[in-house]
């Protein structure tokens, strides 16, 4: 019987020593921008994991948490174009590239992430860059990309296609606290 415990606590060990940060508060906005109107919505529900020890990072943007400063554009966002009941979610899967090489301190590095962006029930491999530090215990990152509507499959009606830009500025900001 005692044998069984050690030999389950040597198993398991490795799995509760991991060195794991978690937000469930981070920051993502978006930007479109054309001559007819621009439009920005700011989302502050971004849950982020990332494994120190490997460099591995997910995200999870809740759709219904942007926000708008006009409600009707809100309402035509979660209804027309992204259809937040059928993709209540956009997220992404991958790593941090070159991870064992970074030593983290107070002052952001430069990082290349790659993975998988899930958005409107479309999956793509995207490589971005992006910026990574430590301080108080806390590890800050932060993104700044732009995204192709197109590429997830986002219907624009014919009729306000003017009105949206092709390609989305997208910034993320994160702190992560020790889990």
């Amino acid at each position: 019987m005692k044998k069984n415990i050690i030999i389950c606590l040597l198993i398991l060990a490795p799995l509760f020593a991991r060195n794991i940060f978690f937000t469930r508060s981070g920051k993502v906005s978006f930007f479109s921008s054309t001559p007819i109107e621009d439009i920005k919505a700011e989302n502050d529900q971004v849950t982020c994991i990332l494994d120190l020890d490997r460099g591995e990072v997910s995200f999870r943007i809740p759709i219904l948490g942007f926000s708008f400063r006009n409600g009707l554009m809100q309402e035509h966002f979660n209804e027309n174009y992204m259809e937040s009941d059928l993709y209540p979610n956009a997220s992404f899967k991958g790593k941090i590239n070159d991870w064992y090489e970074i030593d983290l301190t107070d002052k952001a590095q430069s990082v290349v992430l790659e993975g998988t962006m899930t958005i409107h029930g479309v999956s793509k491999f995207i490589s971005e860059k992006g910026n990574i530090s430590i301080e108080n215990g806390n590890v800050s990152g932060d993104a700044n990309f732009q995204i192709k509507v197109a590429d997830y499959d986002i219907k624009i009606p014919k009729i306000l296609r003017e009105n949206i830009a092709k390609v989305v500025d997208v910034n993320i900001q994160l702190v992560l606290k020790k889990k």
